[in-house]
């Protein structure tokens, strides 16, 4: 219904699905972190890791993850003394998801794009 597809692969083939590989290459370098950090006790704080994952800023949809998925940025203790946003409900609240998913599927072609342009750049030719 969103023009989602699924596409299968072989485990531990990076190149079929570039965008999972880069999020997993950040959540290990962030869980690396966090051990270095709580030494044995990391496991108490992915929480932590977790929050911080969809309340960091991602150039390639420009927006948290958070902001994404619901519509709207995170209510974190540092921002609880902001003015409570109005609520939309309804036909409103659908509209404005479609347009979110819009938005974020044009940002991530645009960043694919970018990404392509610079890795071109980079590839030579191949004579066999």
């Amino acid at each position: 219904a969103l023009g989602t597809r699924l596409d299968m692969s072989t485990a531990y083939y990076p190149k079929t699905d570039c965008q999972s590989e880069r999020t997993i290459q950040t959540l290990e370098a962030m869980l690396r972190a966090f051990a270095i950090d709580f030494g044995k006790s990391w496991v108490n704080h992915l929480s932590l890791v977790k929050f911080s994952y969809s309340n960091s800023y991602h150039a390639s949809i420009k927006a948290t993850p958070f902001e994404a998925l619901y519509g709207r940025k995170c209510h974190s203790p540092v921002c609880w003394t902001e003015v409570e946003e109005a609520q939309i409900l309804g036909p409103e609240l659908i509209q404005e998801a479609i347009e979110k998913i819009v938005q974020i599927k044009q940002r991530i072609q645009a960043a694919r794009d970018r990404q392509k342009n610079y890795a071109d750049l980079k590839r030579k030719p191949m004579e066999f």
